[in-house]
């Protein structure tokens, strides 16, 4: 439960600093580093940063601890690791270059690619 806890945490952070295409992708199948990420967009260097600082923060004053945050000093990635969620800000331009909702994509049964989580 304090998981999904997480997750809602993160995601109600970065819509309090008015983040972009939020994306939560469920790789519990397919990933054993992680549970969820999520991924969202900011419209410069230093509001991808304080979308980051806004997850780190309300996540420590719910008392989660995060393992660590990589990419603040170009801001055009952000990494922020809490173990069982793993939120990665970004501009959308390295957003389209990197593609991690495509690959994160779970094969259906079929062969045919499905998305592998939901928006939120």
């Amino acid at each position: 439960m304090a998981v999904e806890q997480l997750k809602t945490l993160v995601i109600d952070a970065l819509e309090e600093v008015k983040g972009r295409d939020i994306t939560t992708l469920d790789v519990r199948g397919i990933s054993g580093v992680t549970d969820y990420m999520v991924v969202c967009s900011g419209t410069s260097n230093r509001h991808v940063k304080s979308l980051a600082d806004n997850v780190w923060v309300e996540a420590k004053k719910a008392g989660f601890t995060p393992m660590g945050m990589e990419g603040q000093q170009t801001a055009e990635w952000v990494l922020v690791d809490f173990g069982d969620v793993v939120v990665h800000v970004m501009l959308p331009e390295a957003r389209l270059f990197y593609d991690l909702e495509r690959l994160w994509q779970v094969p259906a049964a079929d062969g045919e690619p499905s998305d592998g989580g939901d928006e939120s």
